[in-house]
C-alpha cells in the first residue's frame, strides 16, 4: 500500500508511519501527537534530546520532528546525535526563531526541512510526506536496505542488499557442491598427463602450454599454487610433498560452489556487492585455493585497473564539460528516438567492433545521464522506468556485440587466433571481417527492435530530441575552456596509447598514466577519485580472481567438458558443434571473463571440428562471437560494469539501473543474438562464403 494522504499515512506493509516528536513543551507535544495520529501516524513523544536518541537507538521511526530551543541538548546537537545512529532518519526542525543563519544551518546539518511555530498540522503533514519519500532516496544513498520485519515470511524475503532467503539459499549450494563426492570424470582430468598431441581432452586447461610433458593439471596446480603438505619422514624430517588428489578436487569444486554463490547474490542483491566481492576472496583464501598474494594478484588485473581508470577518467571529462561536446559528435543525428535506436545503435556497434567499446560506454552513460535527468525535470515527474531502459541498456547491449565485427575488438579474439594457430590454422583480418562484421549491425538492429518494442509505448514523452538536448546543454558551456582543452588533450594521448600500446602496456596501464596527468594539469584531484563507485570496482575484480580460479583448479575445465559431454550426436558434429559451441560459450562469459571462456571451450571444440569434419575456424569463431554475449551479468563485461556504475540518480543516489533490469532484458538480447547468429550467420550468410 502507497501513501495516501487521504485514507493514511502507511508503508507498503500497511503498516502505520512511525513518527517521534521532540519538544520540551508537553502541552505543544501532546497536541501534536494526537493531532498526527488522527490523521493515521503512529506517534511516539519524548521531552529532551537525551530520550530522543535511547529511542531512535531500539526503535525505527522514520521522521522526527524536533524542537531547535530545549534545554540541556539543543536540536543541533540532537540531530548530530541522531544523524549518527540513522544517517537515513529525516528529521524537520521547529522553531520560533526563523532566520538566514537557521537556512545556513539546515544545509549544514542535513535538516530536511525548517518550519515556524506555529505552523499548520496541514504544512507539517506535507513535511512529513516529503520527508519520508526523501527518505527513500537516503536509504538508496546509504545502500541501506528497507528489510519488513513483520513476519518471518517478510524477514526471509528482506529487501535489496539484505536477503536472508537468498544467503541461507548459497551457502547451503556452496556446501553441497564443495562437499558431495567427487565426480570421477573431475578426478579424470586432473590426473591426465599432457601428451603434447592436438585434440587431447586436457588441451582447454588455462595453462595448458605451460604445462612440461606427463605432467597431470593437478601436478602443475599444486606446484603454480605454491600448495604443499608438510609430511615427516621416519628420521625425523619434514619434506614438503604437493597437494594430493582429493584436495586438489576439493578446491575445484570449492571455485565451482564460489561461482554459484556469487552469481546468486549478485543476480538477487543478497548482500552488497562489495560484500560478494569480498566473499570471494575470503573462500579462496580461507579454502586454499591459492595463497593470500595469489589471491590478491587475482583481484589486480589489468581489466580490474581498466575499470577504476575508465570510471575516473570518465568523472575527470563530465567534471570538465568536455563530455558535453563529445556528446555532439556521437549523438548529433539523434534527433528522435527512432533514430537513436536504429540509426545510433547499429552505428555504436560497428565502431566497437574496431575501437575500446568499454571506453564508448564510459563516455556515452554520463551523456545520456544528462539527456535523462532534463526529461525528467522538463516533464516535471520523478522518474521514467522504460526511458532508462532505452537509453543506458539499448547502447550497453550494441556496444557488447560488436565483438564479432573484428579481431582487434578484444582480447577473446586474440585467444582464439592463438587457438587456432596452435592447429596451424591462421585467419587473416579480411576473413575474419567477412565471417563476423555482418552480424554486428544485424544484431544491433534486432536489439533495436526489441526495446523499441518493448519500452517505447511506456515512454511518458515520445518526442525526445536526444541531439538537440546535448547541444543546448553544450551551448549554455559557450566557449571551450583552458580545462576543456587539456581534459581534451588527455583523452587524444589515452585513445592513441590504447591503439598503439595496449600489448604492452595492457588497458590499465594508459588509463592511470592519465590519471596522473590530469591530477598533474589540475583537472582531476584525490578528492574526486575518493568519489568513484568502488563496489563496482570490487565487482570486477571479484569477477576476475573467480575466473583465475575456476581456470588453475580445472574448475572451468571441468564445466566446459560436462556441458559439450551432454551434447546429443547433432551437436557435436556439423554446424550443429557451431551451434553447441555458441551456446556453451555465450552462457558460461555471463559469468567469467570472455577470454577464460574462450581459453576453457576453444581448446575442446577446436579438434572436435577436425574430428567430425566441420571447418575449424567457423567453430572458433562460433564460440569467439558468442562470449560476446555478456548481457545478463554485471561481471560479464567492463561494459555492464560501468553502466552500473555511472547510471545512479545524481540527486538521490538512486539506482537507476539494477541488477534485475540487466538480469531480464540481458537475458532477452542472449536468446536473440543465438537466434540471430545460427539463423543469419551459421545457416545464412556462412552458407553462401
Amino acid at each position: 500500500m502507497n501513501l495516501n494522504s487521504k485514507t493514511g499515512k502507511f508503508n507498503s506493509k500497511g503498516d502505520l508511519t512511525r513518527i517521534l516528536i521532540v519538544d520540551d513543551e508537553d502541552q505543544f507535544r501532546l497536541a501534536l501527537s494526537k493531532q498526527l495520529s488522527i490523521r493515521g501516524y503512529e506517534t511516539f513523544d519524548v521531552s529532551n534530546g537525551e530520550e530522543a536518541v535511547k529511542f531512535v537507538r531500539h526503535k525505527d521511526p522514520k521522521v522526527v520532528i524536533l524542537d531547535q530551543k530545549m534545554p540541556g541538548m539543543d536540536g543541533i546537537q540532537t540531530l548530530r546525535e541522531l544523524k549518527k545512529i540513522k544517517p537515513e532518519l529525516q528529521v524537520i526542525m521547529l522553531t520560533g526563531h526563523g532566520s538566514t543563519d537557521l537556512a545556513r544551518i539546515t544545509g549544514k546539518y542535513d535538516i530536511f526541512r525548517f518550519l515556524e511555530k506555529p505552523t499548520t498540522i496541514d504544512e507539517l503533514v506535507n513535511g512529513i510526506q516529503a520527508a519520508l519519500q526523501e527518505r527513500v532516496y537516503a536509504m538508496a544513498r546509504y545502500e541501506i536496505p528497507d528489510v519488513k520485519k513483520t513476519n518471518i515470511k517478510d524477514w526471509l524475503i528482506g529487501a535489496h542488499n539484505q536477503r536472508p532467503a537468498m544467503i541461507i539459499l548459497g551457502f547451503i549450494l556452496f556446501a553441497l557442491i564443495a562437499f558431495m563426492p567427487t565426480p570421477s570424470r573431475l578426478t579424470e582430468l586432473l590426473n591426465m598427463k599432457k601428451t603434447g598431441e592436438i585434440g587431447e581432452p586436457i588441451a582447454g586447461y588455462s595453462e595448458y602450454r605451460k604445462m612440461n610433458n606427463d605432467q597431470t593439471i593437478a601436478e602443475f596446480y599444486a606446484v603454480k599454487a605454491e600448495l604443499y603438505n608438510n609430511v615427516k619422514k621416519p628420521d625425523g624430517t619434514v619434506d614438503n610433498v604437493i597437494l594430493s588428489i582429493d584436495k586438489v578436487e576439493f578446491r575445484a569444486k570449492v571455485m565451482v560452489g564460489t561461482l554459484i554463490v556469487a552469481s546468486l547474490f549478485w543476480a538477487t542483491g543478497a548482500v552488497p556487492i562489495g560484500i560478494t566481492a569480498l566473499l570471494v576472496g575470503t573462500i579462496m583464501i580461507f579454502f586454499g585455493v591459492l595463497t593470500p598474494e595469489a589471491v590478491a594478484k587475482a583481484y589486480a588485473k589489468d581489466s580490474v585497473i581498466f575499470i577504476f581508470g575508465v570510471l575516473t577518467i570518465a568523472m575527470a571529462i563530465s567534471k570538465t564539460r568536455l563530455d558535453r561536446r563529445i556528446g555532439i559528435l556521437l549523438l548529433g543525428t539523434s534527433n528522435s528516438l527512432f533514430k537513436f535506436v536504429f540509426f545510433f545503435g547499429p552505428l555504436l556497434s560497428v565502431s566497437a567492433a574496431f575501437l575500446s567499446e568499454h571506453a564508448l560506454i564510459a563516455f556515452l552513460t554520463p551523456i545520456l545521464l544528462i539527456v535523462y535527468m532534463g526529461v525528467i525535470k522538463s516533464m516535471g515527474i520523478e522518474k521514467d522506468k522504460p526511458l532508462i531502459l532505452l537509453l543506458f541498456l539499448l547502447p550497453n547491449f550494441c556496444a557488447n556485440i560488436g565483438g564479432p565485427g573484428s579481431p582487434a575488438a578484444g582480447g577473446r579474439n586474440a585467444v582464439m587466433l592463438g587457438i587456432l594457430s596452435d592447429y596451424g590454422i591462421s585467419i587473416s583480418f579480411g576473413k575474419w571481417l567477412a565471417m563476423g562484421l555482418p552480424f554486428v549491425p544485424v544484431m544491433a538492429l534486432v536489439i533495436g527492435a526489441y526495446f523499441y518494442l518493448a519500452v517505447r509505448s511506456r515512454i511518458k514523452r515520445k518526442d525526445i530530441n536526444i541531439a538537440q538536448l546535448v547541444k543546448r546543454e553544450t551551448e549554455r558551456l559557450g566557449k571551450m575552456t583552458v580545462e576543456e582543452y587539456k581534459a581534451a588533450f588527455v583523452l587524444i594521448i589515452l585513445i592513441i596509447l590504447w591503439v598503439t600500446m595496449s600489448d604492452k602496456l595492457g588497458m590499465g596501464g594508459p588509463a592511470l598514466f592519465c590519471i596522473v596527468l590530469l591530477n598533474i594539469l589540475g583537472i582531476l584531484r584525490w578528492k574526486d577519485i575518493n568519489q568513484i563507485h568502488l563496489d563496482v570496482v570490487a565487482l570486477y575484480a571479484a569477477a576476475s580472481a573467480m575466473g583465475a580460479g575456476l581456470a588453475c583448479t580445472c574448475g572451468a575445465l571441468w564445466l566446459a567438458d560436462g556441458f559439450v559431454s551432454i551434447l546429443p550426436d547433432f551437436f557435436r558434429s556439423g554446424m550443429g558443434l557451431c551451434i553447441s559451441t555458441s551456446l556453451i560459450a555465450g552462457i558460461l562469459t555471463n559469468f567469467m571473463s570472455d577470454g577464460a571462456t574462450v581459453a576453457a571451450i576453444g581448446p575442446i571444440t577446436v579438434p572436435m571440428a577436425t574430428l567430425s569434419g566441420m571447418s575449424n575456424i567457423k567453430v572458433g569463431l562460433a564460440t569467439a562471437f558468442s562470449s560476446s554475449f555478456a548481457h545478463a551479468m554485471i561481471i560479464g563485461t567492463p561494459n555492464n560494469a560501468i553502466v552500473y556504475s555511472l547510471a545512479k540518480d545524481p540527486e538521490t543516489g538512486e539506482q537507476l539501473v539494477t541488477m534485475k533490469d540487466f538480469l531480464i532484458h540481458g537475458s532477452v538480447v542472449i536468446l536473440l543474438s543465438f537466434l540471430v547468429l545460427w539463423t543469419w550467420v551459421f545457416y545464412g550468410y556462412w552458407s553462401w562464403m
